[in-house]
């Protein structure tokens, strides 16, 4: 096993208290800029992580059988993971009514309504707005989370697969994929007749078990095990694909999703995954 602890807070104090608290007589291994490892058999897990949360630091404890060079897929959620914005409250707020359609998305995303449903009562809420307005969210609001470029860039160098699969909409994922340089992309196409959205979406919703049925059939595509994958999301509608994986990771995400999550990263960017699973 190695303890991983990252995030830009981390200083040789943070490490110095952490050495005191396992009593270890091995030194970190520095991974990244802000990233360390210490070869470990903790026992003491849950106070090293008590302390680490207390001083806004990501720590993980991480068996050696998990390293970059041993998965073949990564299946990551979009809105809020990959890109810092939820794309439907900011079509919304074109429109002037983003605070509604936010407590939606927040109630989904918590797990409190179901995600189909909620998704498309929020999208009959944008019938009339023009097509349009998707570029404008791209080109004004739409940013990469921390971090993003290089994780993908690691997984490419890694011959790692990647997906995007979101319940969000074809025309950010598609983007995202192109700019990203992602394999694939699975989302909802929001229909659009004579330049306006209509409030519909076509075909069925991508859901939480669609996201974990597309992680499936990649991996057995690829000819891969359960063990050799990668899930990423923020949202509860990411739980069932994130089970579905190897490895589950929390990124930034909701209470539920940190606590059944094989790791969570609250205060490093996606990078923080590659120093996980680098030794």
């Amino acid at each position: 096993m190695r303890l991983v602890v990252q995030g830009r807070q981390l200083s040789v104090a943070h490490l110095t208290h952490i050495h005191r608290l396992i009593g270890g007589h091995t030194q970190f291994m520095q991974v990244g800029e802000y990233a360390y490892y210490l070869p470990t058999q903790l026992t003491n897990v849950d106070t090293v992580k008590q302390f680490c949360a207390d001083q806004k630091i990501d720590c993980a404890l991480v068996p050696d059988t998990q390293r970059l060079g041993n998965f073949g897929v990564c299946v990551m959620d979009m809105d809020s993971t990959l890109i810092s914005i939820e794309c439907i409250d900011e079509i919304a707020d074109m429109m002037g009514i983003k605070p509604q359609i936010s407590a939606i998305t927040e109630a989904a995303m918590r797990g409190e309504l179901d995600f189909a449903a909620s998704l498309r009562k929020r999208v009959a809420l944008l019938k009339g707005l023009p097509e349009e307005a998707l570029q404008r969210v791209i080109d004004e609001r739409l940013q990469f989370n921390p971090g993003a470029k290089l994780w993908i860039d690691a997984c490419k160098a890694n011959g790692i697969k990647t997906m995007v699969v979101s319940g969000g909409f074809t025309f950010f994922a598609n983007y995202v994929q192109a700019a990203l340089g992602l394999d694939y992309a699975v989302s909802n196409t929001l229909e659009i007749i004579d330049g306006k959205l209509t409030g519909h979406i076509v075909g069925e919703v991508v859901d939480a078990q669609r996201k974990a049925d597309e992680l499936v059939k990649l991996r057995d595509q690829l000819g891969l095990e359960a063990h050799q994958t990668i899930a990423i999301g923020d949202g509860a509608n990411d739980l069932v694909m994130m089970a579905s994986a190897g490895i589950g990771i929390a990124y930034h995400a909701k209470p539920v999703v940190q606590e059944k999550a094989t790791y969570a990263l609250n205060f490093s960017g996606l990078d923080g995954v590659i120093y996980l699973l680098t030794t």
